[in-house]
């Protein structure tokens, strides 16, 4: 049964300082372009939100214009109704006949009047909803005409680069691989500490290549022989000697 392979402390810190030189390579693009990924996520997800807002408030229209429709039918069957008892009132054979024709068409004037305060009401709410929804579109307009400027720049930097991230990716997957796992999740972790994602750094000019704290001569010597992985005291990221990192 094949055994694994046993790496020297050499190999193991050559590994991870050449998968260090790929994933700052990768950082070095994502830096290129900057915030502009998620300035294009949020501009499409507040398009997206007002475009819903746009599609709300037109749909709140379409029920009050309904509405005023509705109220628009009443007016006219109480015109109609009117009409009918005011006729109704000159063919009258007594005062009880005449006081309950009155009172019919005193409702139907009150719901007549009644009918055109709503609509009243709704028309000043559908100018509302307009003034709203054309501040809206206004909105749509100028974050699509930011988007459009946005997308352009991140379309040209990811142009620009695609083929270098792509081989970097790869390179990056392929030295991995060939890290040793519990190596790769402490190198992984001390990245995520840092906004510049050192985790493995060279010894330059008698200091930490990562925060630039001096490192004694007897630490430097331990670092130049392999045979420990060895961390700066003060910031935790992995050394290597000018060397090894110089390979």
């Amino acid at each position: 049964m094949a055994t694994a392979k046993e790496y020297s402390v050499e190999e193991k810190l050559s590994s991870l300082y050449n998968l260090q030189k790929v994933e700052s390579k990768l950082d070095e693009i994502a830096i290129l372009k900057g915030e502009l990924p998620i300035e294009v996520k949020d501009l499409e997800d507040e398009i997206q939100g007002l475009h819903a807002r746009e599609t709300r408030i037109e749909e709140e229209i379409n029920g009050i214009n309904e509405f005023i429709e509705q109220k628009k039918q009443a007016i006219i069957q109480s015109q109609e109704l009117i009409n009918k008892y005011e006729k109704q009132s000159d063919n009258v054979k007594n005062n009880r006949e005449y006081e309950a024709i009155n009172k019919e068409i005193e409702n139907q004037t009150l719901d007549l009047k009644l009918a055109e305060r709503h609509i009243k009401d709704a028309n000043e709410e559908i100018a509302e909803k307009a003034r709203v929804l054309d501040t809206a579109k206004k909105n749509i307009a100028v974050k699509e005409a930011n988007l459009k400027v946005k997308k352009g720049e991140l379309d040209k930097i990811i142009a620009e680069t695609e083929k270098e991230e792509a081989a970097c990716r790869l390179m990056s997957d392929k030295a991995r691989a060939a890290v040793d796992p519990r190596l790769l999740a402490s190198f992984d972790r001390i990245r995520n500490n840092f906004r510049n994602g050192l985790a493995v750094v060279p010894v330059v000019r008698d200091a930490c290549g990562g925060c630039f704290n001096a490192i004694p001569p007897q630490r430097q010597s331990e670092i130049r022989q392999h045979k420990k992985i060895i961390v700066c005291e003060n910031c935790g990221r992995v050394l290597v000697d000018e060397e090894l990192s110089a390979k």
